[in-house]
């Protein structure tokens, strides 16, 4: 008879046989450890179609209402899906926040502003349920990475779209950018120019054009190694955001790429920058601000 797996030993037969099957993400949502968390809903609807769904993710053992943070993953605006982050749900859950995990339409399907209109549609229902599983719907916050940090910021900075959706804006008490695109002009890829080339009017698509003394406070971090999202559009929002009276923290990691920088939410690997630790401080700092 064999002798029994180690854990390493297991995990590595576990991927090896899922390889073929699975992409990187999907492997290390399946398989990694994660924090502690109640996962309250799975899949649930916020509009009408198949990428309108969203999971939700509550504190254990919670008392009182908690922050409520949504979450919107990146992808370029034409990948990802709420799974593959489920250890983001429950990283910021532990952390005692009702987390909620948004997916949303991609391109082809939409292009801007679509995923911006489903972004606030997620808003709403989250507005609309958290008291359902402990969370104040009056303490929203936005997180995101990459082209989810776009979505967030945008959402938080252009208050056309949860004004639309029927959410006051007010309700956004902060936002949270990790390694977003948030000063992209001029259009340089092709992706970007088949979602964003369209629009009547290209400054209009950009977070720093609605910067003012109502936008909520702002945790922005970068890497220092990331070449794919530059750190310059962390540096221009951030100084927009404070010249009008904004508060803002900014963090630059040192070594930290623009992959890392959300895996760094992860419990395996959050002691490469702590990235979950201080913009969740910031975050409960000031949804808690004008209770």
């Amino acid at each position: 008879m064999p002798p029994p797996l180690s854990k390493r030993s297991a995990l590595a037969a576990a991927l090896a046989t899922l390889t073929s099957a699975c992409s990187p993400l999907t492997m290390f949502a399946t398989l990694s450890p994660k924090d502690p968390a109640s996962h309250v809903v799975r899949g649930a609807a916020y509009g009408a179609g198949p990428r309108q769904m969203l999971d939700v993710y509550a504190p254990r053992g919670a008392r009182g209402q908690a922050p409520v943070a949504v979450f919107f993953y990146g992808g370029s605006w034409d990948s990802g899906r709420r799974q593959d982050y489920n250890w983001v749900g429950r990283a910021l859950a532990s952390k005692g926040f009702v987390a909620v995990v948004a997916d949303y339409r991609l391109y082809p399907e939409v292009k801007y502003p679509g995923f911006l209109e489903d972004g606030a549609q997620a808003v709403r229902w989250s507005v609309e349920n958290a008291p359902r599983f402990g969370g104040d719907p009056d303490r929203i916050v936005l997180v995101g990475h990459s082209a989810g940090a776009y979505n967030a910021v945008m959402l938080g900075l252009d208050r056309r779209y949860l004004s639309a959706a029927g959410v006051d804006p007010a309700r956004v008490r902060a936002i949270a950018g990790l390694s977003g695109p948030y000063d992209f002009l001029p259009i340089r890829s092709d992706i970007t120019e088949r979602i964003f080339g369209g629009a009547p009017d290209l400054p209009s698509t950009q977070p720093l054009a609605f910067v003012g003394p109502q936008s909520p406070p702002a945790f922005l971090a970068t890497g220092e190694a990331d070449s794919m999202v530059w750190p310059k559009n962390t540096i221009a929002l951030a100084r927009s955001l404070r010249a009008a009276g904004v508060p803002v923290e900014e963090r630059h990691y040192p070594g930290v790429d623009h992959v890392r920088m959300v895996l760094a939410l992860s419990r395996p690997l959050r002691g490469r920058a702590p990235v979950l630790e201080e913009m969740t401080d910031f975050l409960r700092r000031h949804a808690a601000a004008a209770d």
